[in-house]
């Protein structure tokens, strides 16, 4: 972790750290577990997860939690440096994982090697660590374009980073937008299809969980708003925006969820172009950047203090 290499370029990842910052101070605390569920709509990704138990009952809003904290920790002036926030924590979740990808295959009765070959978590870490470049590899690719323009380019040399950190080689972190959704649909072509029932319950276990820090008004009501956040982001994302296939998957979007959203929008979309718009201006940038890293380390607050451990005594299967 501490050799960083030639084919990253490390003057883009601070600003692409900034530009990460964004969407952690005032997108992501909307679509937490929207996100953070991609995992479990393929049985094979669930399994480690299944067979920890992690995300059953209670234990599913402090697993969410601490995954949402890494990855905002991480956009946090000087925290991929050496001895910084973001790297430590990278260091304790890459370890975490190798633990639970171990267990998996040397002490679960449910991994068979036959079926799912050897639990590798760099695979597993992928999708979360590189979703924002690949969407905007897809937004790139749309329009005609097939390069990064700068701003774009830093956010994916930060990801970059981040990943490296967390064990990923050159070869699953591709930097052109053509070669990142190559990279992407390889993955997927390559796990075994299946959603199952496992699966479901950790879709379910995860949105229902309660991830606010009390139990006041406010939180309830914040609380109630980033599920319904969550569950669009689900539909669109996992069931091709059919309401009816993500209510099988777990699922469940209300006309209350949608008349959440249709009340929150204006002030959460509304806000982030405003922001955008203003990083724009040098005059306003560094009272905005000091915004923003005030709203990330509020954000770290309601999300606590994250362990990063496993433990095999918890294991469903042992």
């Amino acid at each position: 972790m501490e050799s960083t290499p030639e084919w990253i370029d490390t003057s883009l990842v601070a600003q692409g750290a900034a530009h990460a910052r964004v969407s952690a101070g005032l997108i992501a605390p909307f679509v937490t577990r929207g996100a953070f569920i991609a995992t479990f709509t393929n049985r094979y990704a669930a399994l480690p997860m299944t067979i920890t138990g992690a995300l059953s009952g209670t234990r599913a809003a402090h697993r969410v939690n601490e995954t949402t904290a890494f990855f905002a920790v991480t956009t946090l002036p000087g925290a991929l440096d050496r001895f910084g926030a973001g790297f430590e924590a990278a260091a304790m979740v890459r370890l975490m994982h190798s633990m639970v990808r171990f267990n998996a295959l040397c002490r679960s009765t449910r991994w068979s090697v036959d079926v799912y070959g050897v639990p590798v978590p760099q695979i597993d870490q992928l999708p979360a660590g590189m979703i924002a470049p690949y969407l905007a590899a897809l937004r790139v690719l749309r329009s005609g374009r097939t390069e990064f323009d700068r701003s774009d380019r830093a956010m994916v040399e930060f990801c970059r980073y981040r990943c490296y950190l967390l064990g990923l080689p050159e070869e699953l972190l591709p930097v052109t937008p053509q070669g990142i959704v190559d990279m992407f649909y390889a993955r997927a072509a390559t796990l075994r299809a299946g959603f199952d029932d496992d699966c479901r319950r950790l879709v379910e276990s995860t949105m229902d969980a309660y991830l606010r820090p009390s139990e006041t008004l406010l939180d309830r009501a914040a609380d109630a708003v980033e599920k319904s956040y969550s569950k669009l982001a689900f539909c669109r994302a996992f069931s091709n925006g059919q309401s009816r296939k993500a209510r099988h998957m777990g699922v469940a979007v209300g006309v209350a969820d949608y008349a959440r959203i249709a009340l929150t929008a204006p002030f959460i979309a509304g806000r982030v172009l405003v922001v955008m718009v203003a990083l724009r201006v040098p005059v306003l940038r560094g009272s905005l950047n000091r915004y923003l890293v005030r709203s990330v380390e509020r954000r770290l607050d309601t999300y606590g203090v994250p362990a990063y451990t496993t433990d095999l005594r918890d294991y469903s299967d042992r």
